[in-house]
């Protein structure tokens, strides 16, 4: 079996079993594969660790002295160290969490900085964009992100969905990508040149219920796991954000979405905008700065998640030259989410890295607890918290295929210490930082 197909039936194995299967079962299922394989020899065995603090399940205490065994990209037991029991890597006085996740990120752009999106989208082919979306993806997973929900291709199309194939074949390195291929906005309001239907755009744009429920069908079909939509926008030479599908468009696709198994990602920063969204049946609201009190405690009851995309706010804000005092005064991604903090709505790590560079996601983790959020609650937003978003019990908390990230400070008393990680491991493959 080759080491691409062993970690392929062991993700496979992993994705089949019960939330609560015995530890003891998955490991003979790993132990199988790793004998067969000849990429790491006949006679691997199992790798041990033990440090002073694991993260529990829940993200919400410590686990004191705990011993792991892992076997490739595997974790297959998280339990307390017996006394005097000896293991290949001792990591001491530190701390473990899981691998991280990223709800809101864009692989095929760079920071904007470097060339703008519009002329990424414009002047960049899409081969050279898939280039150095291998190199983003490698960063992101050495900055402890195992897990990205990558909310469109901004012109590139379904290549989001040939990388994470490559992914599973074991070709790249990097993350597991929960993809949204082209996303969809509607005709005329994006880039880009808006106006001119020869040039090609940086999403799918459709007007009508009938070429939305195409357009979604279409992106289910060729590897969609998310439909992200566009519910308000920019408007015309004026640049006023207002909504863009009414409010039976949006019911309509949620429902064509829904249908398909599919869950809705909404754009959305004006009140209107996310209102529209919610009440058609959106899962999670990108950016929402714009959120009246009544819209967020409607969210809070509806369930509907918020990833803010703080650090994607900063970076335009400071991009345009502005610091000091005035960052904070046009940052309204900072009131909108320090709204919706005192409400109660659940909060998701998100941070639209590719307006900044790839590898920095922690900063939006930073960005939380600057704004506000105690920092255990701000790496839940992370773990616990995304993993729900994303429907899986594979990631999370520390076991399976979570992977894990060694701190030599507590990130509850120092939250950047994620910046800064001692070690980053797949299993018993050590990620190089």
């Amino acid at each position: 079996m080759a080491r691409a197909g062993m970690r392929a039936a062991l993700h496979d194995e992993w994705m089949r079993r019960p939330s609560k299967t015995s530890w003891l079962s998955f490991a003979c299922v790993a132990l199988a594969a790793s004998i067969l394989s000849p990429a790491r020899g006949s006679a691997q065995r199992p790798t041990s660790f033990a440090c002073k603090r694991v993260l529990a399940q829940d993200g919400k205490s410590w686990l004191e002295d705990q011993f792991l065994l892992a076997m490739g990209t595997m974790i297959f037991q998280v339990r307390p160290r017996r006394d005097e029991e000896q293991v290949d890597v001792d990591f001491g006085d530190a701390w473990i969490v899981p691998g991280l996740i990223d709800l809101h990120t864009h692989l095929f752009l760079r920071p904007y900085a470097e060339k703008s999106w519009d002329e990424q989208v414009r002047n960049e082919s899409v081969a050279l964009r898939s280039m150095r979306a291998v190199r983003h993806a490698e960063a992101t997973l050495r900055a402890g992100f195992f897990v990205v929900r990558d909310l469109g291709t901004e012109g590139a199309g379904y290549a989001d969905v040939a990388l994470q194939q490559a992914w599973k074949e074991g070709i790249v390195a990097g993350p597991e990508l929960f993809v949204a291929t082209r996303a969809i906005h509607m005709r005329g309001r994006y880039g880009p040149e808006p106006d001119d239907p020869k040039v090609e755009k940086g999403a799918q744009c459709v007007t009508g219920i009938e070429e939305i429920l195409a357009a979604v069908r279409e992106q289910q079909r060729k590897g969609a796991q998310w439909i992200k939509v566009y519910a308000d926008y920019r408007n015309g030479l004026s640049g006023i954000v207002s909504p863009t599908f009414s409010p039976p468009e949006m019911h309509a696709l949620c429902a064509e979405a829904e249908s398909l198994g599919l869950h809705v990602s909404a754009h959305a920063t004006t009140d209107e905008g996310i209102r529209n969204a919610i009440e058609a049946g959106a899962k999670s609201i990108e950016h929402g700065a714009g959120a009246s009190e009544e819209t967020l405690r409607r969210m809070k009851e509806l369930a509907v998640v918020l990833v803010p995309c703080l650090t994607a706010n900063e970076t335009i804000v400071r991009n345009a030259g502005h610091s000091g005092p005035m960052l904070d005064r046009l940052n309204a991604a900072k009131a909108g989410f320090q709204r919706a903090l005192a409400i109660g709505v659940e909060i998701g790590c998100g941070s639209d890295a590719g307006v900044f560079a790839h590898g920095e996601n922690a900063r939006e983790l930073e960005l939380m607890v600057d704004y506000g959020m105690p920092a255990d609650a701000a790496l839940r937003a992370a773990t616990v918290v995304a993993a729900k978003v994303l429907g899986t019990n594979k990631y999370g908390s520390v076991g399976g295929v979570s992977g894990f990230i060694v701190l030599r400070a507590d990130p509850w008393k120092d939250i950047s210490t994620l910046r800064t990680p001692t070690a980053v491991y797949r299993g018993d493959e050590r990620v190089g930082l």
